[in-house]
């Protein structure tokens, strides 16, 4: 049952008078259960208690924490139909888009189970004394890694599961021996606080601590602020936009001590197409384009919204197919009033920059809250000179870019600002002259796909989910996949202790 309160620990409290609620865009009308936003005195206790359980949930082996973990998972199946449907109705994303990402999240939390039951995450490392070493001897040294301390994940608009309240900020983080204080995404907050019920449920059901997770509710930017800023919070991730993610990094460097923020934020994920690519098969890639602009109304961090190519008589050719296909499918239902707005703001203003012109889009009234599709198509010279046509666009639509040779597309490339992903559609012909496209999107992206859709994020090892800014504040780490765990940890090395005093992991057996 939802509450409309925060868990404070393992404690439902409401204490302030300052109240929301959340939105079902497909009726355009308001859920009708009020939150209650946390309270500086509640937030303080949530990071107090996190601070508290820290000391002993730090040192709760691996294979407990995987007890945990997977137990979470199983609280959260438990919510069934409930869950599913406050999903759909906060979003007003279809039913089979909730499934989909709960079993996204439920798999999430069973990976990182498996990987801490065993220690090799920790990538250990030990150099054995050699006192007869000359000139000097050698002391035992071993290092390993510990977790940073309580975490604090903010909730994505965009996944009201996967990227929030046991999405992957916190499965990581928990997994590695941090609790987590979510703040809630104010569109979510009733799917938020039933996963948040399930987390706590499995806390109190496998031993965990008062404190290892909290969920608190608040609006815009004073309750995040306030635990950014808090002296105990010890790390921070954060999916959404440039402006979130860069005021919230910018809190933490100017705190007395400075702590990490992993935010994942704005990307346009450039897609270049070859020549050949567009004479051999241009329609099946406006068919694919075409799914993967509007897929989930374009409201993926991955969406493809900038498509380079070589201008050429086929391409125009190609341009028009592709917005034909893209318009011709149905205008779907956006997360919120405000991210519909965004859209129509953001699209209007890339659309009427000089030399910008729209191929096509849906003109037909659309329902409130839904998304009216848009392609519009831009010179490579024009593109260069402007970068207000390289903003990103949240939701189905995306630019083209005519280069008029490659190497002006390389410029295009290098111009870019840091991007998530980058994708090639090639043929085999032109492997030996794609050397230069490729050194230029490694500079620029995390993730480079060959012949394929930047949507879809294969939740592995291999996974790298980040780029360079603003992709992500640090490029060296991955927000999806199992290596995310290496954001909560730092190393330690420990010299020539006693075995009894060193961390299990380290110990001589």
């Amino acid at each position: 049952m939802i509450t409309g309160k925060n868990y404070i620990g393992n404690t439902l409290k409401a204490n302030g008078n300052i109240t929301h609620k959340t939105i079902n865009p497909k009726l355009n009308i308001e859920n009708p259960i009020p939150f209650y936003e946390a309270t500086d005195e509640e937030i303080d206790e949530a990071v107090q208690l996190a601070w508290d359980a820290f000391k002993n949930y730090r040192k709760v082996s691996g294979q407990k924490r995987a007890e945990f973990l997977n137990t979470i998972a199983d609280e959260i199946l438990a919510l069934d139909q409930e869950l599913i449907d406050t999903y759909t109705t906060e979003s007003g994303l279809p039913e089979g888009r909730a499934k989909g990402e709960r079993g996204r999240t439920v798999s999430q939390l069973r990976a990182f189970a498996d990987l801490v039951t065993k220690e090799d995450w920790r990538e250990n490392s030990f150099d054995a004394a050699n006192p007869d070493r000359e000139p000097f001897p050698k002391d035992d040294l071993r290092r390993t890694s510990i977790p940073l301390g309580p975490v604090v994940v903010f909730g994505a608009s965009n996944f009201p599961l996967a990227f929030s309240t046991a999405g992957g900020d916190t499965a990581s983080a928990l997994a590695s021996g941090c609790p987590v204080i979510v703040k809630v995404h104010e569109m979510h907050s009733g799917t938020a606080e039933l996963v948040a019920s399930a987390i706590i449920k499995a806390a109190e059901k496998t031993g965990m601590p008062n404190g290892v997770f909290s969920n608190i509710m608040g609006r815009g930017k004073i309750v995040g602020a306030a635990l950014v800023q808090h002296p105990k919070v010890k790390a921070v991730g954060f999916t959404g936009s440039i402006s979130g993610g860069r005021a919230l990094f910018d809190i933490a460097a100017k705190r007395e001590e400075p702590i990490p923020v992993f935010a994942e934020m704005g990307s346009i994920n450039p897609v270049i197409i070859t020549p050949n690519a567009i004479e051999n098969r241009a329609e099946e890639i406006a068919s694919t384009y075409a799914g993967s602009i509007t897929l989930g109304t374009g409201q993926f961090c991955t969406n493809p919204g900038l498509i380079l190519t070589i201008n050429s008589a086929k391409t125009q050719k190609f341009i028009i197919d592709l917005a034909q296909k893209t318009v011709a499918i149905d205008a779907q239902c956006m997360l919120h009033p405000n991210i519909k707005n965004g859209f129509v703001e953001n699209s209007k203003s890339v659309s009427s920059q000089n030399g910008a012109e729209v191929v096509d889009e849906i003109t037909d009234t659309v329902e409130a809250n839904y998304a009216a599709t848009q392609i519009t198509t831009v010179s490579g010279k024009d593109f260069l000179k402007n970068p207000k046509l390289h903003k990103e666009v949240f939701g189905p639509f995306s630019l083209v870019v005519t280069a008029k040779d490659e190497a002006e597309l390389i410029d295009i490339i290098n111009g870019l600002e840091g991007q998530l992903t980058g994708t090639i559609l090639a043929e085999k012909e032109d492997y030996a002259n794609l050397h230069d496209i490729v050194d230029a999107l490694e500079s620029r992206v995390g993730r480079i796909i060959f012949n394929g859709v930047p949507t879809g994020v294969e939740v592995c090892p291999s996974m790298q989910h980040g780029g360079p800014y603003p992709a992500s504040t640090d490029s060296r780490f991955t927000a999806v996949g199992t290596n995310a765990i290496k954001r909560w940890v730092r190393p330690v090395s420990y010299q020539s202790f006693p075995n009894e005093l060193l961390p299990e992991a380290l110990k001589t057996k």
